[in-house]
């Protein structure tokens, strides 16, 4: 018989707490993981910011900005989101996706950092001009656009 799985007091990814046999007060560790699951999948943030916002509405998330203030002191570049009338914070992970509702683009952790599309230009210039092929080309990038992918 295989040996019992043993595990740690939180989950290796994203902190989510764990119980413990006979452990007290269970509902708030649950509550709190679920509250972060709740944050985190499918994760859609109001904007960047370095300040809490005065009136936060409840499920409201923002990414940490790099210097930032009050109660988000100390948690540069992680997410804060308001639950029960609190913030909850969750350190951003290698391939963490996530839409930046301030601007309908989709934000990608890796490397230690958020990157977001550049924009791209329109066709220019050139000897010969293709009006054909630069429609097809600008119909593409405003697909992209569209779909979040690169900045409108």
């Amino acid at each position: 018989m295989p040996d019992p799985i043993t595990y740690s007091s939180a989950s290796p990814r994203y902190g989510l707490p764990l119980l413990f046999s006979g452990q007290a007060q269970k509902e708030f560790y649950v509550n709190q993981a679920h509250c972060l699951v709740d944050a985190l999948l499918h994760a859609a943030i109001e904007g960047e910011a370095n300040d809490p916002p005065a009136a936060p509405a409840e499920g409201e998330c923002w990414l940490i900005g790099d210097a930032p203030s009050d109660a988000w002191a100390g948690r540069a570049g992680q997410l804060a989101c308001r639950s029960s009338g609190d913030w909850l914070f969750a350190a951003p992970r290698s391939g963490m996706r996530l839409l930046d509702l301030s601007t309908g683009q989709l934000r990608l952790y890796r490397g230690g950092a958020w990157s977001l599309a550049a924009a791209i230009e329109a066709p220019a210039g050139g000897a010969t001009v293709d009006t054909q092929a630069r429609a097809a080309i600008a119909e593409l990038i405003a697909a992209l656009a569209d779909s979040g992918i690169i900045p409108g």
